[in-house]
């Protein structure tokens, strides 16, 4: 590379060759990789942040867990050990300059398959947060560049993709944030523990929320479930029930022909006011404005529908 060459210059040719719309999000043929462009500023989306790594090569982004801000730009990466709940928004973009990053999803089986080929390393049980924000090494730049290559040469993805993913996901562990990716490679660690009660909540979002029921599922008291929960996600089991329910209200009001009430019933909601109430404190408007405003924008309306991979990045 000429000494006087942008770190990222290739990388950003990769991304705007292979996610050429203004507002994209695109999937690659490798595996679990996806690539995001904007041409403008976003207005903030809530999200479901999966267990991935978020590496911006262009633009900046600002994004909230709960009452912690993450704002991060070229060379920096934002990296999610369980499932969030967030809030995501563009800050910087331009049709010159648009944001660009790319998305590789997390494999918590390949990580234990690597600490176990790996020399023993130090594992804490200290309470973690679900996500961290860290600079691009050179050498985990250089690794996602040679990653990114293959989209030109799609007959040495199968063989070369997952050689490079290993690499970098060998370098994390090696890195400042190995530590929770190492805590959620185990069985029975603090945050394999929160990540278990996250996916009982994610599949149970319509129920009554009974700690105790919780807490069993995780193999944790009560007590430490709530200190060991709002540690990784900035909130409490309750506070991220209900994101999950409004988010999902929100998509259904969108894809669906229904009216607020049923879709309040539907995720959970006993009360219409109650439901409405809770929708506008999280979303700034009332279920029908809310939903109108979304479909007077085509991008912003296929975010919210896909809001689980779009908010990734």
């Amino acid at each position: 590379m000429a000494m006087d060459t942008p770190p990222f210059a290739e990388v950003s040719r990769l991304i705007e060759r292979f996610c050429p719309h203004s507002d994209g999000c695109d999937t690659t043929p490798i595996p679990g990789m996806m690539l995001y462009r904007t041409d403008a500023p976003t207005a903030a989306m809530p999200a479901i942040f999966e267990p991935m790594l978020c590496f911006i090569v262009q633009g900046r982004k600002r994004t909230m867990l709960g009452d912690r801000c993450f704002e991060y730009g070229a060379g920096d990466y934002l990296i999610a050990s369980v499932d969030l709940t967030i809030s995501g928004e563009v800050i910087e973009a331009s049709p010159e300059q648009p944001y660009l990053a790319c998305a590789l999803r997390l494999d918590t089986t390949k990580l234990a398959e690597l600490l176990l080929a790996m020399p023993e390393q130090p594992v804490s049980n200290r309470p973690c947060s679900g996500m961290a924000m860290c600079q691009l090494s050179p050498q985990l730049l250089d690794a996602l560049t040679r990653l990114l290559r293959l989209l030109e040469r799609p007959q040495d993805i199968a063989i070369l993709a997952p050689l490079i993913e290993r690499e970098i996901l060998y370098l994390l562990l090696r890195s400042e944030q190995g530590e929770a990716l190492r805590q959620i490679a185990l069985g029975e660690s603090h945050l394999t523990q929160v990540s278990k009660a996250i996916t009982w909540i994610r599949g149970h979002y319509t129920d009554p929320l009974r700690i105790d029921a919780v807490a069993k599922v995780a193999n944790m008291s009560p007590s430490s479930l709530h200190r060991h929960f709002k540690s990784v996600t900035a909130m409490s089991p309750l506070q991220y029930q209900k994101q999950i329910r409004l988010q999902e209200a929100r998509r259904l009001l969108l894809t669906q022909q229904a009216d607020a009430a049923s879709v309040g019933f539907t995720v959970g909601y006993q009360s219409p006011s109650q439901f409405s109430r809770e929708y506008s404190r999280m979303f700034g408007a009332p279920p029908r404005k809310d939903i109108a405003s979304i479909r007077r924008s085509v991008p912003a309306a296929a975010g919210v529908a896909n809001a689980g991979s779009l908010g990734a990045a």
